[in-house]
């Protein structure tokens, strides 16, 4: 019986997660306008190491453990626009290379094996 119910169990755990993740992207809107997604990435800069302190102290009180403490996160001076930008742009004209790029590959494949079959 246990090893029935720990694979449904992790599925579930992870469905919730991923579930979790598109419901957070959604309602961020993180696939909309680059300037909401710069916010929200300036946000989680703000929040995300608070959040990872206190987590630490409560470990530290339940267990006794004495965790060191973190180095300050680095600070990134990033436009997710202008990467974003770019790459759309490296991602859309490798798709458009593939087809051609595809061809001339397997017409050197098939040399290379005629030469070697020879």
């Amino acid at each position: 019986m246990r090893s029935r119910v720990w694979p449904l169990m992790r599925f579930l755990i992870k469905g919730s997660v991923a579930g979790g993740v598109v419901y957070l992207v959604y309602d961020q809107q993180l696939l909309g306008p680059s300037d909401k997604s710069q916010a929200a990435l300036q946000k989680a800069e703000e929040v995300v190491p608070q959040a990872m302190y206190q987590f630490s102290q409560y470990v530290c009180e339940q267990t006794g453990l004495k965790i060191p403490q973190l180095p300050a996160p680095p600070k990134f001076n990033f436009h997710v626009h202008e990467a974003w930008n770019s790459g759309v742009i490296a991602v859309m004209s490798a798709l458009s290379a593939a087809p051609s790029k595809a061809c001339e590959y397997t017409k050197e494949g098939w040399e290379y094996l005629k030469e070697r079959v020879k």
